[in-house]
């Protein structure tokens, strides 16, 4: 309306003084600078306590979990002034799959069972490799898929079968799944090793595999290695040694990603409590 019509005649009509008016103006501008200033100090301590991780999404929900509501335009707005931003992940992935060893592979079972809807019903696992200033650091991890838990992981400086079968070991020892649990790998020697394939059918594991060169079989293992390594500044920063990069993963998993980091997939949830939802 005041765009309509002049402020002092307005004024008139609803008998205010425009000097009120001013003043009433005046303050409402000092109380939204009042409030954002306050939410700015929220905001850079949860971008903080992320380990400088979180965009506006998950920084919101950080928030609204401690009792404070907002948008997530007026949170990134206040990010951009403060010069805060969440990281972003890189897309690039190393060659670690090597599926040329002529041994039996197992089918795809994973394209057709339907999704997990409790822990230890699938997992998922995969390897990696980190640039360290001693050369390569691999990196094997199993994921359970309903929430998305890295449940075990071992570090080492070969790919040799023994890395993945430490893995296993770990989230065997971790989680003690019932028989019929799915294990979905790709069809890499370390996965088709006879010492591997004992463990699975041991512990009542049935094995599936990617199809030949097609990595989006195993999609949430491909994003956590993209979230890793942009999280835990895996490549930004190389560590020096191979020692520092597994303390590095160590800390990241054990302390930040299973805990506390929140999952879009989960309802903005970390893994740990989206399991104890059921608990």
């Amino acid at each position: 309306m005041k765009g309509d019509h002049p402020i002092r005649w307005l004024c008139e009509l609803f008998e205010v003084a425009p000097s009120g008016y001013y003043r009433w103006r005046q303050g409402c501008a000092s109380a939204r600078r009042a409030e954002d200033a306050a939410l700015a100090v929220k905001i850079a301590a949860a971008h903080r306590a992320s380990r400088g991780n979180y965009g506006s999404p998950r920084i919101v929900e950080e928030l609204r979990a401690q009792g404070t509501r907002t948008s997530r335009r007026r949170c990134a707005r206040l990010m951009r002034a403060q010069g805060i931003r969440g990281k972003k992940k890189h897309r690039r992935r190393p060659q670690t799959t090597d599926s040329g060893h002529g041994r039996p592979v197992a089918e795809n079972l994973l394209a057709t069972r339907p999704k997990p809807t409790r822990p230890n019903q699938i997992w998922v696992t995969d390897i990696t490799y980190v640039r360290t200033g001693e050369g390569w650091l691999y990196l094997a991890a199993i994921l359970d898929l309903w929430s998305r838990r890295i449940v075990g992981w071992s570090c080492g400086a070969t790919m040799h079968a023994s890395l993945v079968l430490a893995a296993l070991r770990a989230a065997l020892a971790r989680r003690r799944p019932p028989n019929g649990l799915l294990h979905h790998s790709d069809r890499g020697s370390q996965y088709v090793d006879d010492d591997y394939l004992k463990a699975l059918a041991a512990a009542g594991l049935e094995p599936s595999m990617s199809r030949t060169g097609n990595p989006y079989d195993n999609a949430a293992m491909e994003s956590f290695w993209s979230t890793l390594k942009t999280e835990a500044d895996l490549e930004s920063a190389v560590p020096t040694t191979r020692r520092h990069a597994e303390l590095a993963v160590f800390d990241y998993i054990e302390t930040f990603y299973n805990p506390t980091r929140r999952h879009s997939s989960l309802g903005y949830l970390s893994p740990a409590a989206f399991e104890n939802q059921i608990n």
